[in-house]
């Protein structure tokens, strides 16, 4: 805890106003959404996609009362009783602040960096070296330059070593993580692709992650991830199969389900056996072997340890439950600040207002009663029904917390006891340490499907969003598209990331879909697309707003709106300025808004068209000529209606390659899940992953043939592999016969034989593959559209809803 008036100069502070200089803070806030204790809480009005002095009032309503921001014009005056800090860059205070936390600790402080493995090391480092250090480690994957300035602010005076993530995407981003870090001993985990674009060689991105190692007398690092690099004044100490390696590694011997690593350190040579079988989990594991050497372990130490590991699900789950209900699974590691992040998701959560938690015993934590009550001080003001603990150190938590719970000494004695929890119609997240398994009750939670799964990853979402709100100016709208089942990847789930992350307004296809959403708990305005006279009941029930594209509709709407004596319905008005689908042309506008001004039931929302080629060069004189006929019928609207409309014609093409026709709102589509039919300079992420497994892998002589009429001739001796997807779940039959192509451990292999109901089958000749192995079906789904005729939105949303669909957050 700091008190506002010393932290001036390291934040470097311009001005201030201070009505209380010795106001407290313990923690920090940038999100307004995610701000549970307010009076405690230092608000950094960070300007990145979206200006945070726009949310000083949200902030300063749930009890902030201290303030670090940037606007020189910001008007303080409504908040007599706040202390306000100004700053040059607020992002740049926050890391200056989290640098000036750090340095009140001498403890050993490891930097991760590296492209790949910088999660998986950390957290396995964090198991290896629990009993003899209360280690805190940057939690998930918080390795940005704000990802890390709120990492080192939750370390505290009971921590005796802190694991610490640094990941960049360009140069010039790492030299203020290392001013941040301030490692002791560094690790270098594995170079690959990722943020590639951002560097112009692969050399200069190695040589600028080791700049967080300026000051690091020793460096963990394989010897291959250094070849290219201009090595800076460090201590190198390698792994590798090189003379020179101080972790050389001999020979590797594989069987089903682990490895064999004859190892040589020094003089001691010896066999350690692991449980992995993947060279990337293999790798991490010499990592950590090679950081444990040097901190002193004994290799037989290290040998029973590295046992223990287990593959680790990186990432929060949010799963279809039993009894309507929802599960977020993040069972896989528990401590303070990956709890507070679970919570915030969980709070994310609108398809129930129940709300509980089952929180494990912390491992490798020594409880105090400073870190009892912080804990409890997290968990109080969280909106939770329910609270079930599991360990039986946790009494002394229970005895402080003000909502209702129950404590099980063991997750047996929870699942035995699991038929009296009322687990019905709430969303239960399930936040557990690896040894108290807390996976086996999500299984007997979560509703069974077959293997075939859609992956959903929510952050890919919000990236993506991110992104094209880049690319706005200051005050335009942005209206996101959740039609056809948010194409494919589901409907309250994506929409409550959306709500979230403030989007204006969501756009469906039916009144079905947005009565869903409506049921699901979400209250953003929801445009319904073509709208018939059978739905207006359900469009008044669920508070929907119509396209209104047609005169028929106009009128219907109308008469309906009159019996019922409503006044001011928002609508939405759609003009064809070319698409020639559906709406008003030009001729027919008069005579519509002459009906919508004789009647006071009905107010123009928005006014909105389409254009027809948005990113297509070809078309780009014809989308101009569009533009400039939207502008003048636009104008007619508000001319005659007297009224300023919000208008709209970007489809997600068009906000990137059409600035120019922003205008107050944008329609984001499928670019939101992570395509763009028009190239773009964009980073966008794939939001979904089509993954099922091996059922069966089969022996099979030149000649023989596989599948329905025989029309898989195997031309060679074969090994053909039968995995749980067909055309019921939307693989289409035209991708039979090695047109379609998926991916088994990270190999290409195509499909043999026409395409069956409920499977297909793959030839696995060439590579290695088991029973049981996972199958990515679409790696790279534009191609396989094209393959077939068509565009990634067809093979999207033609995926079957009998497959599972399974939300992640990282």
């Amino acid at each position: 805890m700091y008190t506002l008036d010393t932290i001036l100069q390291p934040i470097g502070s311009r001005k201030s106003h201070l009505n209380l200089p010795n106001s407290t803070f313990s923690a920090l806030a940038y999100d307004t959404r995610k701000i549970r204790m307010g009076e405690s809480s230092l608000f950094f009005a960070l300007v990145q996609q979206r200006d945070g002095h726009r949310y000083i009032e949200e902030a300063y309503e749930k009890g902030v009362r201290n303030f670090v921001i940037s606007d020189n014009d910001f008007d303080i005056s409504p908040y007599l009783d706040a202390n306000f800090v100004w700053v040059e860059n607020t992002l740049r205070a926050l890391q200056q602040l989290a640098a000036y936390h750090r340095n009140h600790f001498s403890i050993p402080v490891i930097g991760i960096t590296g492209s790949n493995g910088k999660t998986i090391v950390k957290t396995w480092l964090h198991q290896l070296l629990a009993p003899e250090y209360n280690c805190y480690q940057s939690p998930k994957s918080y390795n940005s330059q704000l990802g890390v300035a709120l990492s080192l602010w939750n370390l505290t005076k009971e921590h005796d070593l802190a694991l610490i993530e640094a990941g960049i995407s360009k140069v010039g981003e790492m030299d203020a993580l290392q001013d941040i870090i301030r490692p002791t001993l560094g690790i270098l985990t594995g170079i690959g692709p990722a943020h590639q674009e951002g560097f112009d060689s692969e050399k200069q991105k190695i040589d600028e992650k080791l700049k967080l190692f300026k000051e690091v007398k020793t460096v963990v690092a394989p010897s291959a991830a250094l070849s290219s690099a201009s090595l800076v004044d460090s201590d190198y100490i390698t792994w590798g199969d090189q003379l020179t390696d101080n972790l050389r590694l001999l020979k590797v011997q594989k069987d089903e389900e682990t490895t064999i690593l004859m190892l040589r350190y020094g003089a001691l040579e010896c066999a350690v056996t692991v449980p992995f079988i993947d060279k990337a989990s293999i790798d991490n594991v010499l990592t950590c072997t090679l950081v444990m050497l040097t901190l002193g372990y004994d290799m037989e130490v290290i040998k029973k340890r590295l046992a223990w590991l287990r593959p680790l699900e990186m990432r929060l789950q949010l799963k279809k439950g039993k009894h309507n209900s929802s599960i977020i699974d993040d069972t896989y590691s528990n401590d303070l600040a990956s709890l507070q992040i679970a919570l915030d998701f969980l709070g994310q959560q609108n398809q129930s207002s129940v709300k509980k938690l089952v929180l494990s015993d912390f491992e490798g934590q020594e409880w105090t009663s400073l870190s009892i009550g912080r804990l409890a001080e997290l968990l109080n003001v969280q909106s939770l029904s329910q609270i079930i603990l599991v360990g039986n150190r946790l009494t002394s938590l229970q005895q402080q917390l003000t909502t209702p719970s129950l404590l099980f000494e063991s997750t047996d004695l929870l699942i035995d006891s699991l038929e009296q929890l009322d687990l019905r119609d709430n969303v239960l997240l399930l936040k557990g340490g690896r040894r108290f398994e807390l996976e086996r009750l999500s299984r007997l939670l979560v509703e069974k499907s077959h293997d075939t799964v859609l992956e959903i990853n929510l952050k890919a979402l919000e990236n993506n969003l991110s992104q094209y709100r880049s690319c706005l100016k200051k005050g335009v709208r942005m209206m996101t598209m959740v039609k056809a089942f948010s194409y494919g990847s589901g409907s309250f789930e994506i929409a409550n990331v959306l709500q979230f992350n403030k989007v204006d307004y969501l756009t469906v296809a039916f009144v079905d879909e947005g009565a869903e959403l409506r049921r699901g708990g979400i209250s953003l305005p929801i445009m319904v697309l073509s709208p018939h006279e059978g739905t207006f009941e359900d469009i008044l029930l669920y508070s929907l707003e119509p396209e209104i594209y047609s005169l028929r509709i106009l009128k219907a709407f109308v008469a309906f709106l009159k019996e019922r004596d409503i006044k001011a319905y928002p609508i939405h008005l759609k003009l064809d300025t070319g698409m020639h689908r559906l709406g008003f042309m030009e001729r027919e506008i008069e005579e519509a808004l002459m009906i919508i001004a004789a009647h006071t039931q009905l107010r123009v929302a928005t006014v909105f068209s389409h254009l027809v080629g948005a990113g297509n060069e070809e078309l780009k004189k014809f989308s101009a000529q569009q533009i400039a006929l939207f502008k003048r019928m636009s104008t007619q609207v508000e001319t005659t209606l007297g009224y300023t409309v919000i208008k709209h014609i970007c489809n997600t093409s068009g906000i990137v390659h059409h600035p120019e026709a922003h205008f107050d709102m944008v329609r984001l589509g499928i670019g939101a899940y992570g395509f763009d039919m028009a190239p773009n300079s964009l980073s966008l992420q794939e939001v979904g992953s089509l993954k099922t497994t091996i059922t069966q892998i089969k022996e099979l002589s030149a000649g023989e043939t596989v599948g329905y009429d025989r029309k898989g001739v195997l031309q060679r001796d074969s090994r053909i592999a039968t995995v749980k997807i067909g055309y019921a779940d939307g693989y289409d039959r035209r991708l039979g016969n090695g047109v379609g192509k998926m991916a088994i451990n990270n190999s290409l292999v195509p499909t043999v034989g026409n395409i069956c109901m409920d499977m297909c089958m793959l030839d696995v000749t060439d590579i290695v593959a088991r029973e049981g192995d996972e199958v990515l079906v679409f790696p790279n789904i534009n191609q396989s559209a094209k393959n077939i005729g068509t565009i990634p939105y067809e093979l999207l949303t033609g995926i079957s809803s009998r497959v599972k669909r399974v939300y992640f957050y990282e």
